[in-house]
């Protein structure tokens, strides 16, 4: 899911493109795509672009008279920028918003079809869409704090609840735990005020690096691969990878369709975290320690003795 430094190159390349351009009209070509129907869609045809903003994960174009196309890419939703005149034919391509310089085509890998688009007329009616996360880049550390022991949850789930942070899922959440030098199940309500700080200054330099590293990627193009796992990132997608701080494997917890990638020796003083499903299975089997798991691996690999 494009998370918020993904967004915001997302939202520099749309203003280099669209800002003072006439949106000459939607193309759809997916009935599941448009969630909303007053006011209607078409009328956004013949509007000028006068913004582009971000909202949460969300992308907002901004029309004349306070109209507003808001689009969640969701998990594989991804703009692309073709020619002018340029029609959604495929069957990932979701829509299609024409300009006179160009088209952005909007679309969507997979068969679970989970991008949207609304059209909301009014600052008001934009406002209800948002989650109301706190921005951290925006933020101060005492808000970061206030915001965070609101309510008790695992840093995981805290830091990817838009309703608590705007814009953070499950790729940076992973890399900021690991800067933070925090487990992902390590809850909000037991931090000391120390470890806090430490989050608070994690998250804002794992999202400005990130920002900085994906403007000097695209450097003026569009940016075409928007992907949850890129190179150079310490531990999502990096399962069983060497940690760049301290060479341990990383690992990694699935759960629904989502996972938490950390590495036991920086986050966890060298415990394996168990899911659920497969600790419940294992129950007393599940290994304790990464040297456990290792050697069980290592026992699996090797070929058995002929009796």
């Amino acid at each position: 899911m494009p998370e918020l430094p993904d967004v915001i190159v997302y939202v520099e390349a749309l203003e280099e493109r669209l800002i003072a351009q006439r949106l000459l009209g939607v193309r759809l070509n997916s009935p599941f795509l448009l969630r909303s129907v007053n006011p209607p869609l078409e009328d956004a045809s013949g509007r000028m672009v006068v913004g582009i903003r971000r909202l949460g994960k969300r992308v907002v174009i901004a029309l004349e008279d306070d109209f507003f196309l808001v689009v969640h890419l969701m998990i594989a939703g991804r703009f692309h920028w073709k020619k002018p005149g340029t029609r959604p034919g495929r069957r990932l391509d979701l829509a299609a918003f024409e300009f006179p310089v160009g088209t952005l085509l909007l679309t969507e890998a997979g068969s679970r079809k989970r991008a949207s688009l609304v059209a909301v007329q009014g600052e008001e009616a934009l406002a209800a869409l948002d989650p109301g996360g706190l921005e951290v880049l925006d933020a101060s550390e005492a808000q970061f704090r206030e915001r965070l022991l609101a309510s008790s949850h695992t840093l995981k789930r805290a830091l990817t609840d838009p309703r608590i942070f705007s814009g953070i899922g499950n790729s940076y959440s992973d890399e900021i735990l690991h800067a933070a030098q925090l487990s992902p199940f390590r809850l909000t309500s037991q931090l000391k005020e120390e470890e806090i700080g430490r989050l608070f200054s994690a998250c804002r330099s794992t999202l400005v690096s990130w920002v900085d590293r994906l403007r000097r990627e695209t450097a003026g193009r569009f940016p075409e691969k928007v992907t949850a796992f890129r190179e150079g990132m310490a531990v999502h997608g990096r399962y069983r990878q060497a940690c760049p701080v301290c060479g341990t494997p990383i690992q990694r917890i699935v759960y629904a369709e989502n996972e938490s990638n950390y590495c036991p020796t920086c986050q966890t003083q060298g415990k394996l975290l168990a899911d659920r499903a497969l600790s419940r299975l294992l129950k007393e089997d599940w290994p304790r320690s990464l040297e456990e798991l290792e050697s069980r691996i290592q026992a699996a690999k090797s070929p058995r003795t002929k009796e």
